[in-house]
């Protein structure tokens, strides 16, 4: 069961990028899978568990939940382990190509959002035709799930604009991949058991935006 993130969560996460080495690390691990692994893991679990609840039927909906070690296989400066976590909600086993619910925490932040790791070309621009089919369509479908004012557009813009949709539209228009993200500080809501059942109602409220981005995936990138 998930009772909260703890400050030594957070410390976790700041001593690792100061000490990311393997010998720190397995001194450390039973501080980690404490503090870090196993409400994580507990959080992804009930928030995914909350989701199917709601989520559309007969689909193959899928949890990914990240892994504290890099990827062996790709050098990185940084270390072997990572500085953060995340799991993810796709249909299907596939993240890139794909639309997906996502959560993440680090030292100094926690995030949710709903969108796409990665975006081929051909799907870009099929997401902008969409858009241009129906621009006032896709502004209420914006409007709905950015009036409260937490979710933005979280992902970079094209220095060439591909068009101009209007100051509005034009962040969500103009991105090179779409995602809806809401970034916080480390705590309030990270340290509260409650977490799962906030994810859930906002991923529930990301949903409309989700149907529109998985129609790009069935039109010819689906895995």
């Amino acid at each position: 069961m998930f009772t909260g993130f703890t400050q030594e969560t957070s410390d976790f996460f700041w001593e690792l990028q100061f000490h990311n080495e393997r010998p720190w690390f397995l001194e450390q691990k039973p501080r980690f899978e404490r503090a870090v692994r196993a409400p994580f893991a507990a959080l992804a679990q009930e928030t995914f568990e909350r989701f199917l609840a709601f989520a559309p039927k007969g689909r193959d909906w899928i949890l990914h939940v990240s892994r504290i070690y890099r990827d062996a296989r790709i050098p990185s400066v940084r270390g072997p382990y990572k500085d953060h976590l995340w799991f993810s909600i796709e249909e299907g086993r596939a993240i890139a190509g794909v639309p997906s619910f996502w959560f993440g925490i680090a030292a100094d932040r926690f995030e949710r959002g709903a969108g796409f790791w990665s975006a081929s070309p051909s799907q870009m621009e099929r997401y902008r035709r969409r858009i241009d089919a129906d621009p006032a369509g896709f502004e209420a479908l914006i409007r709905a799930i950015t009036a409260d004012g937490r979710f933005v557009q979280c992902e970079d813009l094209y220095k060439r604009l591909k068009g101009d949709r209007g100051e509005f539209l034009n962040p969500w228009y103009n991105c090179k991949r779409p995602g809806a993200g809401y970034f916080q500080p480390f705590g309030g809501e990270a340290l509260s058991a409650d977490l799962p059942r906030l994810l859930a109602e906002d991923y529930r409220l990301l949903l409309p935006y989700y149907e529109f981005l998985r129609v790009l995936r069935e039109e010819g990138d689906a895995r």
